[in-house]
């Protein structure tokens, strides 16, 4: 019974380490950028994706903030497959979030291409053509973003039939704005850096509220057992 109680006190532990990485991915990831981008001259968010930050001398953090945060997120969807499967979300969702995590690895070892004047000394306009590592870049970030907003309704699908209405519109929305908000981006070019940024903070939070909700129902459930 003793011997039990340590191995189940350890996958615990484990679990909660795993998902402690999904919790501070998305704050980690922002406030390295959010101190890039008012540090790095001539970085300007109204017009600069984050993306861009991975350019220039001091891009190797932007490329290693992309990695870590990739690397945590690959990390939670072990921990979410832990405690999910084999319930509903629990292929799926955890699934998904390490896609999410391995689309950031490839768009920071693949960066943009410069432009808009970022960084110095780049063309003040829109590239007139794209590399092949902005391609790729470009397609992990899609690919990135689209299993996110895809893990936000299978999430959903879980919360309604678990009878948490709040946490399904919460689900709902994420999966709804953060599009919305790159789409608007897409139009709005004046501020299409803050619009992208805006969708990346929605999304990427909503994998560490997810990670966060999963400890503390992991918590509650193991606090009730005993």
């Amino acid at each position: 019974m003793l011997q039990g109680s340590a191995n189940e006190g350890h996958a615990l532990r484990w679990t909660q380490t795993l998902l402690a990485c999904g919790v501070t991915s998305g704050p980690l990831f922002y406030i390295m950028a959010v101190a890039q981008m008012v540090t790095r001259p001539g970085f300007d968010v109204r017009h600069h994706a984050i993306s861009l930050l991975s350019l220039g001398d001091l891009g190797w953090i932007q490329t290693s903030n992309f990695i870590l945060t990739g690397m945590l997120a690959l990390l939670c969807a072990v921990g979410m497959r832990w405690v999910l499967h084999p319930g509903r979300a629990g292929t799926w969702g955890p699934l998904l979030i390490g896609i999410y995590g391995v689309g950031l690895i490839v768009g920071g070892i693949f960066h943009p291409d410069p432009g808009l004047g970022f960084p110095p000394g780049a063309p003040a306009g829109m590239p007139t053509g794209m590399s092949w590592h902005a391609m790729l870049h470009s397609i992990a970030f899609y690919t990135a973003f689209l299993s996110l907003i895809v893990a936000c309704f299978v999430f959903v699908r879980r919360f309604t039939s678990q009878g948490r209405r709040g946490w399904g519109i919460y689900c709902a929305a994420t999966g709804i704005v953060s599009p919305l908000l790159i789409v608007l981006g897409t139009s709005i070019t004046s501020w299409a850096g803050v619009l992208f940024a805006l969708a990346g903070m929605v999304a990427f939070g909503w994998v560490s509220v997810m990670a966060a909700k999963l400890v503390l129902d992991r918590n509650s459930a193991t606090y009730q057992v005993h």
